[in-house]
C-alpha cells in the first residue's frame, strides 16, 4: 500500500508531504496506481522547485519521496500541494486498497 502523508500548519497551509510504499496491484513497472501516484508527485515536486523556484527540501529514495517547503511567502506551494492532495484522493476513489492518505497537523 502507498502511504501519503501531508503536513499541515496550524493556519491550515500545507507544508509538505512524504509518500512511500507500493500499491501492489500489479508487478513493479506495470502497476497503474503506482504510476499515477508517482507521476502526480513528480509533477508537483518539479513544479514547486524548478518552475516556481520555491525553497523546499526534497529527498528521493527508491519507493520514498519527501518534500518540505522551507519558505512559501506567496502560498503557491500550498496550492500546488493541495492540488496533489486532491488528485491523490481521486486516485484513492478508483483504487481504495492501493493508497492511504493522512494529514498530520504540525
Amino acid at each position: 500500500m502507498i502511504l501519503a502523508q501531508f503536513y499541515r500548519a496550524a493556519d491550515n497551509r500545507l507544508l509538505g508531504f512524504g509518500i512511500s510504499g507500493h500499491a501492489d496491484l500489479d508487478e513493479y513497472g506495470l502497476d497503474i496506481a503506482c504510476a499515477s501516484v508517482s507521476s502526480a508527485v513528480m509533477v508537483t515536486a518539479n513544479t514547486i522547485t524548478d518552475i516556481f523556484h520555491i525553497d523546499a527540501k526534497t529527498q528521493e529514495l527508491e519507493n520514498d519521496i519527501l518534500l518540505k517547503l522551507k519558505d512559501d511567502p506567496d502560498g503557491i506551494g500550498d496550492k500546488l500541494l493541495l492540488g496533489l492532495l486532491t488528485h491523490l484522493y481521486m486516485i484513492k476513489e478508483e483504487f481504495p486498497e492501493a493508497i492511504n492518505i493522512r494529514i498530520i497537523e504540525k
